[in-house]
């Protein structure tokens, strides 16, 4: 029996960007054993497809090493000489969810299997049909590897040793399951792994699972706090028990156990010097070697995609997880590496590069790349306001006064305006307010006439609209009626909580909903509106009940994928639907951008932003921890990502307040100025913010950084067209190009390249007039300040840089046709 427990802190604010390691299985040393009726050797080499190898010792205990071909002695993933790959046991799950944000701990953990014998190692030809995995599929290559024993516990942690037999053993085990390992190779520089468990096999008869009391008990207390009990590991079908102490609590008895375990440890070898980058977008770390990382998707980082790039003595390699379960990396040891999933099979890939770009590559011809970004988003600055028609009106002219190159204008309240607790929120109901936006038909033909979009947005939730006057759909109830929203386990419609008020959800897995949502959309377009935010996806609550019946905490991690590719599709039907000339303009295409994402995200969005930053310095959640998003998030194929400019959470209380000040606001311009998309947002408290329109020298300042980010236009759509080919993000951790400089392996969001050309230095902290520059070990080039023209060619070393406000830290290469066009441009807006 697998158990899930979810703890609703709706009051409290869990938007920790990187929380204490989570509490999952702890590292517990067992044996591995060769069966001694196996016939393998001492030393033995297998063939895995064409270009794949992997080689059997036996000395120490045992252990198996995975290598390429083209390169033998180089292992690509490896065992730890005598102790075992793989481990498992049982558990419940507990979840503390607030607002999008999860913790997820291990309960109760039992009956763990932490030794393991080796019984076989053969080779499967084609013409074997002895296995049934789905396994080799589509490009598969034979042969393919096959891997067999049993993994097994001991009654009181009997100490067993590497020479012992299974026979001898046989009267002091617990527990034991059978298991597959298999290998198959799926293109030339990629094998997958899939492991499966048989079913559970008590030699004893420990009791398997904490009783559950049936009847129902009311307990009406504050503090909302819900328990699932699913039954079955991956069955459709699930016995659901929920506590609800606000206002009832119900108890359902189900008698038995599961027969399968519920987690999976694999384990391979590591180096203490080894460096561990990826793990989707993540805040507040660049290298993760020393701690657990959760693979997760959730509000600011924990886990939006789940591929490690390693790097350990000038040998590259990567690993990452197929499926949607919830995993934890854990990295806390010198020597190992335990990847813990929460089921009863795994299954990845191993990749085999001689770069970090070059996985990079491998990792996203496999999840998918984003296509080519149209080039009117990448023009000019993409102007994140509110306010309505009159608003919009009064701030395009005094940008038009101070020669501002804008692609759009983006006006995320076009739905409509409600204020909150926590601030100023929309309405989420997606149609135009024409109180708000009066001539909205008009304003978007005006702005078209200047070749400006309009973008605006929207999200997967719906919220009641009794108390909003003027609207026309009602389109919560619609969906309510359409019965394609999510549910409880009542089969009610499930009403999530959301800062200050309560929302339904879409669900994205039922067959009526992507129709139905895409008709939203249609309408919405047909208006004139190119663009829109696609917000959220990360907060599907994992007790939901959706219409495909699957594991709730997989469902959690699908969603954003799911609505990705509504959004996605309905941009390439649109398309379709033009004729000739439309066709072909690429003025007429469609842009949305996303927050949320797990790994084959990069497939289906066409463009990402980092979610919701403090207005502050910090490095954990202000404007430091946006470089870190950036580049953790480039290691893992989301090759087009941005911040909000200034950030977004306010807070402003008696007792605390952060807004947004005018020094952060310029010196974050001249961060986003280097980055795929520039744009504003006022924030959830615009008043207590300063905005880019708020004085002369805000308007000025916003003016400058837009002519910069235009200066190096030119450069920006080479970078997205390699993107769309090779999955290489625009913004990029210098690891990318330097990957044998040890001092680059310590940078976090000090300084990072845009494509291999320009290296920026951004100004980070308050009051700051100097940053130091980097210059890494790698390829001879000479550096060339773009503002004073000074020459810096002595590789790793560090300069002091002058950087006062509207002179942030920037070079190019001395001499390079990219360096050379850039500050011919500077010049020609007269930046320069």
């Amino acid at each position: 029996m697998s158990s899930l427990k979810i703890i609703k802190k709706h009051n409290k604010h869990l938007n920790n960007p990187f929380p204490s390691n989570p509490k999952s299985l702890s590292f517990k040393q067992g044996t591995l054993l060769l069966n001694p009726r196996s016939t393998l050797s001492h030393h033995q080499i297998f063939t895995i497809g064409n270009d794949f190898q992997l080689i059997w010792r036996s000395e120490n205990g045992g252990y198996i090493s995975v290598s390429h071909k083209s390169q033998p002695a180089k292992s690509i993933w490896s065992t730890i000489p005598g102790q075992p790959f793989i481990s498992t046991a049982m558990a419940e799950t507990e979840v503390e969810e607030s607002r999008g944000s999860f913790i997820v701990k291990d309960r109760n953990v039992r009956l763990l299997c932490n030794h393991q014998t080796i019984e076989d190692i053969k080779v499967l030809n084609e013409k074997d049909q002895d296995f049934a995995y789905g396994y080799v599929g589509f490009g598969s290559r034979y042969p393919v590897l096959e891997i067999t024993g049993r993994v097994f516990g001991m009654k009181k942690n009997k100490y067993v040793s590497n020479k012992e037999k299974w026979d001898s053993l046989e009267k002091d085990v617990c527990v034991y399951v059978k298991y597959k390992l298999l290998f198959v190779q799926k293109n030339n520089n990629q094998i997958k792994f899939q492991i499966k468990l048989g079913k559970l096999n008590r030699v004893s008869s420990p009791k398997l699972s904490p009783r559950i009391y049936k009847g129902f008990v009311p307990k009406p207390t504050r503090a909302r706090r819900i328990r699932v009990r699913l039954f079955g590991s991956f069955s459709k079908r699930k016995q659901v028990i929920v506590d609800s102490s606000n206002e009832e609590e119900y108890k359902e008895m189900k008698d038995g156990g599961s027969e399968y375990f519920n987690r999976i440890c694999f384990t391979y070898s590591s180096e203490e010097n080894e460096r561990f980058f990826g793990f989707g977008e993540q805040f507040s770390h660049v290298d993760f070697k020393g701690r657990k990382v959760p693979i997760f998707v959730q509000e600011q980082g924990i886990g939006r995609g789940d591929q490690p790039i390693t790097f350990a003595a000038n040998l590259m390699k990567s690993l990452y997880l197929e499926g949607y379960e919830y995993s934890v990396f854990d990295l806390t040891q010198d020597d190992r590496v335990q990847i813990q999933i929460h089921g009863d099979c795994v299954e990845g890939r191993i990749l085999y590069g001689n770069s970090p770009s070059e996985l990079i590559e491998q990792f996203t011809e496999s999840v998918g790349r984003p296509p080519v970004l149209p080039d009117w988003i990448i023009s000019g600055a993409i102007v994140g306001m509110q306010g309505g028609t009159n608003k919009v009106r009064h701030v395009w002219e005094e940008l038009v006064a101070h020669d501002v190159p804008i692609s759009a204008f983006w006006l995320q309240d076009w739905v409509g305006e409600r204020k909150t607790i926590i601030g100023s929120q929309l309405w989420w109901n997606w149609e135009v307010d024409d109180t708000r936006y009066h001539g909205w038909k008009q304003l978007i033909k005006d702005l078209r006439a200047q070749n400006i979009k309009l973008m605006t947005y929207c999200n997967p939730c719906l919220a009641p609209m009794d108390s909003k006057p003027n609207t026309k759909r009602n389109l919560f109830l619609e969906a309510k009626k359409l019965d394609i929203l999510v549910k409880n386990k009542n089969g009610e419609t499930y009403m999530v909580p959301n800062t200050a008020f309560d929302v339904g959800m879409l669900d994205l897995t039922h067959p009526n909903t992507a129709k139905w949502f895409k008709n939203i959309l249609q309408e919405m377009v047909d208006d004139g509106v190119r663009g829109w935010m696609a917000d959220f996806g990360e907060g599907l609550p994992v007790d939901a009940c959706i219409y495909s019946g699957e594991d709730p905490i997989s469902g959690h991690n699908r969603y954003p994928e799911i609505w990705a590719q509504i959004n996605r599709e309905f941009t390439e039907e649109w398309k379709n639907t033009l004729v000739e000339k439309e066709k072909e303009d690429p003025s007429e295409s469609l842009v949305f951008f996303m927050r949320a994402g797990f790994r084959n995200s990069p497939k289906w969005a066409m463009l990402f932003w980092e979610g919701d930053q403090m207005v502050s310095w910090q490095a954990n959640d202000g404007i430091k921890s946006a470089v870190v998003g950036l580049l953790s998030s480039g290691f893992c194929g989301y090759a087009f990502n941005h911040s909000d400019i200034g950030g977004y959470c306010a807070v402003n209380l008696p007792f605390y307040k952060y807004t947004r000040d005018e020094e952060l606001l310029l010196r974050w311009m001249e961060l986003n100025a280097f980055t795929t998309i520039f744009r504003t947002h006022e924030g959830n408290k615009p008043a207590v913010n300063s905005q880019f329109y708020s004085n002369e020298r805000t308007l000025s300042h916003f003016a400058r950084f837009a002519k910069v980010y235009k200066a190096w236009k030119f450069y920006r759509v080479q970078l997205v067209k390699e993107a769309s080919q090779k999955g290489l993000p625009v913004v990029r951790h210098l690891f990318l190009h330097y990957p044998n400089d040890n001092h680059v392996h310590k940078l976090t969001y000090e300084q990072f390249l845009v494509g291999d050309e320009i290296l920026v230095v951004p100004t980070l902290d308050k009051h700051k007039k100097n940053v130091k520059a980097y210059f890494p070990v790698g390829e001879n080039c000479v550096w060339k300040h773009i503002w004073t023209g000074d020459l810096y060619d002595i590789k790793g070393s560090e300069a002091c840089i002058e950087a006062p406000i509207g002179y942030p830290a920037v070079f190019v290469k001395d001499g390079s046709t990219v360096g050379e066009n850039f500050l011919r441009n500077l010049r020609e807006y007269k930046i320069l």
